[in-house]
């Protein structure tokens, strides 16, 4: 299975780039992460929020795969803890399809793009910074992953 992670946004510094690739590269049998950038609208002076975000969507929605089962990381979504997750990616993996992670850009998704989609998934309550996201999102997959293969790289339980 693919999991394409479709993002607004080029040119992410280094070491969000080497974050994300540390992680998707951790990633095997069976399972491939990939990275779909798709660039930013321009924003030049003033700009019309609701008119960039419904452009974002649109590129968004172009890039993904045909016949993947969209997920859109939204606030609205579902939360997952670490053994939800490893659940959920078994269960991604016997639709026998690829899967497309939705990531607009700062000033989130547009409607179009909540409508159409599967599935919502929320990664935290907390606001995360733009960037930032695709490494959390890279790190908790593999953390899934290794729950639902018995690695050891997933510490249940706490230490007294």
């Amino acid at each position: 299975m693919r999991i394409h992670l479709v993002a607004i946004g080029r040119r992410m510094p280094p070491w969000i780039s080497d974050g994300f690739s540390e992680y998707a590269q951790r990633l095997r049998s069976g399972v491939r992460l990939e990275l779909v950038e798709v660039d930013t609208p321009r924003r030049g002076q003033n700009p019309d929020l609701s008119r960039i975000v419904r452009e974002e969507g649109a590129r968004l929605l172009q890039a993904v795969p045909s016949g993947a089962y969209r997920i859109a990381l939204d606030q609205s979504g579902r939360s997952y803890d670490s053994e939800s997750l490893a659940g959920q990616l078994e269960k991604w993996m016997t639709f026998g399809r690829d899967v497309a992670l939705i990531v607009g850009g700062p000033d989130g998704l547009s409607d179009e793009v909540l409508t159409s989609v599967d599935q919502c998934w929320s990664l935290s309550p907390l606001t995360l910074a733009h960037p930032l996201v695709r490494i959390v999102i890279a790190e908790q997959l593999y953390r899934a992953y290794a729950i639902s293969r018995g690695m050891p790289y997933h510490r249940s339980g706490r230490v007294s």
